[in-house]
């Protein structure tokens, strides 16, 4: 999150310099400063109805682009064969499997997404509601994919924008600015709320949690100022993500009962020394080995290193994972030879042999407890680590 932070800063400041040609530091301190703000007082309640009027402005967005690019914007058809736009190449078809991994996996790992989640009445309202997601984000993002590479295709939906009559340059200024904004207090909401709940155990007073996250402000405006490239953020982001998702999602099954923290965090970290032992030997050399964790080379690199990265981080995740996970059974089973007691390392825990508990969440009291026709979900005990 702090990640999507940043990037969203960086995007920031970098659309108000493309559409009115002046300095984007005051626009993104003045964003940050407010969001966090409003956030701190008002929670994450205040992030629902920024959503939706991020929804609205989204709406007016794409309906005014979409208006003002066909009947402002020229294209030359002539042109669109000689291009080569059109044509198959390696980097399509590498994407084909790139952007599944990259994007399924980091939502894994994207609070603010799974707090709506939650926060959903019922499962119908949660389908309804990702459904009808799911249809206009399609058309927006057929919208701004296909306004062309320019030199920075990060931005390039904007690029085209400022081509256009400066009331529209106005408008979608505006509009940008307010989504931004949804989209920032929402990544603070999640942070708050990942600190305070995963880390703390809700422990801790909620106003500390919050002082932290406006603390964490000051270094996210700076990264920003220096991040050269919107999409390396994110592809830093998907390629931890995609690293690590694979061996968490194995424990969420009853199934894998024996699978523990431990080889989740050594698939993890496996899973991004095994992009660098792979860029080492793609390259030839560790230094590009390293950079390539950082993706310096983008996706548009037209060779096998971002497709090899993305492979790699998986794949090298789940063997170290299973080596793991062979490392601390021998190493069970060798401690219980030498102590003489029973090797339980593979028995099933209690909650699966025992009927289950309903509870609201893990955390709650008994005195919490509600019946089971309520449509509370069931809670499992704490995993364990080794």
């Amino acid at each position: 999150m702090f990640l999507y932070m940043v990037a969203e800063l960086s995007a920031m400041q970098q659309i108000v310099g493309a559409l009115t040609g002046m300095d984007g530091l005051p626009a993104i301190i003045v964003q940050a400063v407010v969001t966090t703000i409003y956030t701190s007082l008002g929670g994450f309640k205040i992030s629902f109805i920024t959503d939706n009027i991020q929804a609205v402005m989204v709406f007016f967005l794409v309906t005014v682009a979409t208006i003002t690019i066909g009947v402002k914007t020229n294209v030359d058809r002539s042109l669109i064969d000689s291009s080569g736009l059109l044509n198959p190449t390696l980097l399509g078809w590498q994407l084909l499997y790139i952007l599944p991994v990259a994007v399924l996996t980091n939502d894994f790992f994207l609070s603010n997404f799974w707090i709506r989640t939650f926060a959903s009445r019922t499962d119908k309202d949660l389908f309804i509601g990702v459904s009808s997601a799911s249809v206009i984000v399609l058309v927006i993002l057929t919208l701004v994919g296909v306004t062309a590479p320019r030199e920075d295709g990060s931005i390039a939906f904007f690029l085209l924008l400022e081509t256009l009559p400066s009331w529209v340059v106005g408008i979608v200024l505006v509009m940008t600015v307010t989504l931004s904004t949804a989209a920032f207090d929402s990544f603070q909401s999640a942070m708050v709320s990942s600190a305070s709940n995963d880390l703390f155990r809700n422990k801790l007073n909620i106003w500390v949690i919050r002082a932290g996250i406006v603390a964490l402000i000051f270094p996210v405006v700076v990264i920003a100022l220096k991040a050269p490239s919107i999409l390396q953020i994110y592809l830093i982001s998907d390629l931890v993500s995609a690293s690590t998702i694979p061996v968490l999602v194995i424990g969420l099954s009853d199934r894998f009962y024996w699978w523990r923290g431990f080889e989740v965090v050594i698939g993890g970290l496996g899973g991004i020394l095994t992009v660098f032992i792979f860029g080492t030997i793609y390259f030839g050399n560790a230094l590009d080995g390293a950079k390539l964790i950082l993706l310096e080379g983008g996706l548009y690199a037209n060779d096998w290193s971002a497709f090899g990265a993305f492979v790699a981080a998986p794949f090298g995740g789940l063997l170290w994972g299973f080596g793991a996970l062979v490392v601390r059974l021998s190493f069970q089973w060798l401690i219980a030879k030498i102590k003489g007691q029973r090797f339980d390392s593979l028995d099933k825990p209690d909650y699966l042999t025992r009927p289950r508990i309903v509870d609201a969440n893990e955390y709650t009291d008994s005195g919490d407890i509600t019946a089971a026709d309520e449509g509370v979900v069931t809670s499992h005990p704490k995993g364990k680590f080794f």
